[in-house]
């Protein structure tokens, strides 16, 4: 598994992952009119804007199939004292979780923090995302609840810290 900084021809690839692993992870969590209305030429556009600030990161497989990606940055709340980066999204798609290759996004991303001056991180993970067993067998906190609105639905997003990148 290739784990690389994401060029702009990547935009199709990592938009059909974000998709398909939210339609996957927050099945049951989101209402399936929202998921179902996802669309991977909406997302496309986002990633060739996003991508540019180069602080998004991709997994690619043994044929060159992105199967995975992460990006992060400077936190972007400011209500996490101590904590200056913030992981904004990491996404696999289903059939390679459990691989470690989340493990080495995740390294990836705090590797670019580093860089930028960050010496701390947070991420944010819509309640009753399974994902927050990985957040903490990775290290992170449960450092707090956030409210937040998906689909006109009410939900809390459980926010895990690393005090040290």
């Amino acid at each position: 598994m290739k784990i690389r900084k994401a060029i702009i021809e990547d935009a199709s690839g990592i938009s059909r992952v974000h998709v398909d692993a939210w339609r996957t992870t927050y099945k049951n969590l989101i209402p399936d009119s929202f998921l179902d209305q996802l669309s991977y030429e909406e997302r496309e556009q986002m990633w060739k804007v996003n991508i540019p600030n180069g602080n998004v990161f991709v997994a690619e497989n043994a044929t060159g199939k992105i199967v995975g990606f992460a990006c992060g940055g400077k936190e972007r709340t400011g209500k996490f004292e101590g904590y200056n980066g913030e992981l904004y999204a990491i996404y696999i798609l289903e059939k390679y979780q459990g691989q470690g290759i989340g493990r080495k996004l995740t390294e990836a991303v705090k590797h670019h923090l580093r860089e930028i001056g960050m010496t701390s991180m947070v991420i944010l993970v819509l309640e009753g995302n399974k994902a927050y067993q990985f957040y903490e067998a990775i290290g992170g906190k449960k450092i707090g609840i956030l409210e937040d609105t998906i689909a006109d639905k009410a939900v809390n997003e459980l926010v895990y810290g690393w005090e040290e990148l």
